[in-house]
């Protein structure tokens, strides 16, 4: 990972465990660029451990791969996101639909063709965010909360917010493949023009060698288990 004098120190924005399969720590930029404040960009799902292949649907594998799952069988569908610090909510769309069925095939032509064809600088965020909100916490410090679950924001532009603060549900909205909760920290509200901003997790628990440890400022790799 880049190095960083003053990394900003968040809480962890979920409940419950999780993994990081996209993450600054595996590599930077960690979704493959920077553009619209992605560098340090993270993807979190709530998978099944005990499977070898880690799934994050609790149906079986043949059916993900012939006719997809639903939202419902998603483990982390709907679980709830909390504010990782204090801030002015700026940004706020909800109401676009999600599809209702998680298909491999469908999800990832859709990841591609966004990838390939849109245009920061003139196409709207929605197009790729799905329901999203963007939320001040410091001058040049913004937090984005992405894919998320249709109708499920329950904070209003200009809203002053706690930390811990409930903000809404985890999704399928936008250009994902599962669904999840893609975070970020960026110097602008302006997407086009945003920077990623490096930040550290003020602690959370990760699982290793048989039992769960707490870790202060930190960020979790792709491999890990960690819950708040």
């Amino acid at each position: 990972m880049d190095p960083f004098k003053s990394p900003i120190r968040i809480e962890f924005p979920l409940r419950g465990e999780w993994q990081a399969p996209t993450t600054p720590v595996k590599r930077v930029p960690s979704h493959g660029t920077n553009r619209m404040g992605m560098r340090y960009a993270f993807d979190f799902v709530q998978v099944n451990w005990d499977k070898p292949h880690k799934p994050f649907y609790d149906t079986s594998f043949a059916r993900y791969f012939l006719s997809g799952v639903p939202l419902a069988n998603c483990y982390c569908w709907g679980q709830p996101i909390y504010a990782p610090c204090e801030g002015e909510v700026i940004a706020v769309v909800d109401g676009i639909p999600e599809r209702q069925t998680v298909h491999w095939i469908s999800d990832g032509a859709l990841a591609i063709k966004n990838a390939r064809t849109f245009n920061e600088y003139q196409d709207d965020f929605s197009q790729i965010a799905g329901n999203y909100l963007i939320v001040k916490h410091a001058p040049q410090v913004y937090l984005a909360f992405v894919h998320l679950q249709t109708n499920s924001i329950a904070v209003a532009v200009g809203q002053q917010l706690q930390k811990g603060e409930f903000l809404g549900n985890v999704g399928h909205s936008g250009n994902s493949t599962s669904p999840h909760l893609h975070f970020q920290v960026m110097d602008s509200d302006d997407i086009a023009h945003a920077k990623g901003l490096p930040f550290v997790f003020e602690k959370y628990e990760l699982y290793q060698e048989n039992h769960w440890e707490m870790v202060y400022d930190q960020l979790p790799s792709d491999t890990d288990r960690v819950r708040y």
